[in-house]
């Protein structure tokens, strides 16, 4: 068969199961796809071949043996380079920690590996996760394939290269302030940051994380349709006693009239017409397919804005500085001293009040999604920035932090959130995020594909420059 890794991964998976296409096929595919194509754009920046088609050969006698199959049999996947994989360096896009090898498995990759899916490679990030860009002094630039000259994302820039280049079928990405949903956002994919304690995180190579990103960070799925993004969900949700915050929440909850509301410009937001266009195209994608669909104002974004950035920088700002000194990475210098004012200080009485704070605007956000089930607005204020922009000047770091609300906010009250890619502005894509309740990824997801069908980018793509 030819391209196998053209297809979605639950083509591939139904392919496997019924001994049409072997997982060592899909494997060999995979493994060629990135050979092709990874030269040109850095997603992948660490693989080892003979253990990925050793992944593959175990399924196939598995299979052989008629044992149970889990729902991503046989299907290969990228994970980021920030999670822990035995025998691989968690590097989080650092020289500082290129020598840290996991001896165990996070528990995304041991639920990935459960569901039968194939680790074909870890892809990269920005040092220390901290932009929407992908470079790094360790890796180097990973480039976005739709388009060289504009950001493929930040931090899950080599996942969203991937999924979009056909490199997996699935990629694995985390999110703290944006860094799933912004890469799916620019490169043309799909991308679901889960509710907070959704998918089970750890890594024990790494020091405890500090409690901003304990109960904002999340790890979740990228992909080229929104049926996968459902079944990487599924596969990645499983139960983990190593993560304190897991929560065994249904992946479907109580129905919902199919009511959104819609906000162009949330919160104050300045949002470019090309973007208006695209998340108002949405709503009325929604609207054919049956929904209702109100232009609302949001619940409070702004302050959430605020508090997240300092829950994540701001809590031991100086240690993170002087660990960004060490390393010398321009980008991840440049997102410290440009936010220092914003965060620094951050002492014991400023962490309590924004603590306090999070309950209120989270339960506003949770009345608010009592009457409608999802919230259309922006992914971001702009259509993607060209790369770098946030190292351009002063100006331009504001422009960019400042075009990120929605997705900087959104973490603090723990929500899911889902980016759907509708279209392209020329050759850029754009698209929609659509919101809910905790715990909601399916009404996410029910109007994922509604707007899904109204059309998206061909995916996936031939790199160019």
């Amino acid at each position: 068969m030819q391209d196998i890794w053209r297809l979605s991964a639950a083509e591939l998976a139904g392919l496997i199961r019924s001994k049409k296409v072997s997982a060592k096929e899909a494997a060999s595919a995979g493994l060629a796809r990135l050979d092709a194509v990874n030269p040109k754009i850095n997603a992948v920046i660490e693989h080892r071949p003979r253990e990925v088609l050793a992944q593959a050969e175990a399924i196939d006698a598995a299979i052989a043996r008629n044992e149970a199959l889990g729902p991503l049999v046989g299907v290969p996947v990228t994970v980021k380079v920030n999670i822990d994989q035995a025998g691989f360096a968690t590097t989080n896009g650092l020289k500082l920690q290129r020598d840290i090898i996991a001896q165990s498995n996070s528990p995304v990759i041991d639920n990935l590996r459960k569901a039968g899916a194939v680790i074909l490679g870890r892809t990269n990030c920005p040092a220390f996760s901290y932009r929407w860009f992908t470079t790094n002094l360790v890796h180097g630039d990973t480039k976005n394939p739709r388009d060289a000259s504009i950001t493929p994302g930040g931090s899950s820039g080599g996942a969203g290269a991937a999924v979009a280049a056909g490199i997996g079928h699935i990629a694995h990405g985390t999110d703290i302030a944006g860094s799933i949903r912004y890469p799916a956002y620019v490169c043309g994919v799909h991308g679901l940051r889960p509710t907070v304690g959704r998918i089970a995180a750890f890594n024990a190579a790494l020091p405890e994380r500090t409690i901003g990103p304990q109960i904002s960070a999340v790890s979740g799925p990228l992909a080229r349709s929104i049926g996968d993004i459902r079944i990487a969900l599924a596969a990645m949700s499983g139960k983990d006693a190593r993560d304190p915050w897991w929560v065994p929440a249904p992946l479907e909850g109580p129905a919902m009239p199919k009511r959104a509301a819609l906000c162009l410009q949330p919160d104050g937001l300045e949002t470019s017409a090309e973007v208006k266009a695209a998340v108002a195209d949405s709503g009325k994608r929604l609207q054919r397919a049956g929904w209702t669909v109100e232009e609302v104002a949001s619940p409070p974004l702004r302050e959430a804005a605020d508090l997240q950035t300092k829950l994540w920088l701001g809590d031991g700002y100086e240690a993170q500085l002087a660990a960004a000194e060490r390393e010398g990475d321009p980008g991840a210098l440049a997102c410290l001293r440009g936010n220092r004012a914003k965060v620094f200080p951050f002492d014991a009485d400023a962490y309590s009040r924004a603590l306090t704070r999070r309950a209120t605007l989270t339960r506003e956000w949770l009345q608010f999604f009592e009457t409608y089930a999802v919230l259309l607005m922006p992914v971001s204020g702009e259509l993607p920035f060209p790369d770098g922009l946030d190292m351009r000047d002063e100006a331009s770091f504001a422009r960019v932090w400042r075009a990120q609300l929605t997705q900087i906010a959104i973490p603090f009250m723990g929500l899911p959130g889902l980016t759907v890619s509708t279209g392209l502005v020329g050759k850029v894509p754009v698209g929609v995020q659509v919101v809910s309740g905790r715990y909601r990824e399916d009404l996410c997801l029910l109007a994922g594909e509604a707007i899904e069908a109204g059309g998206t980018p061909p995916s996936p793509i031939d790199p160019v420059s």
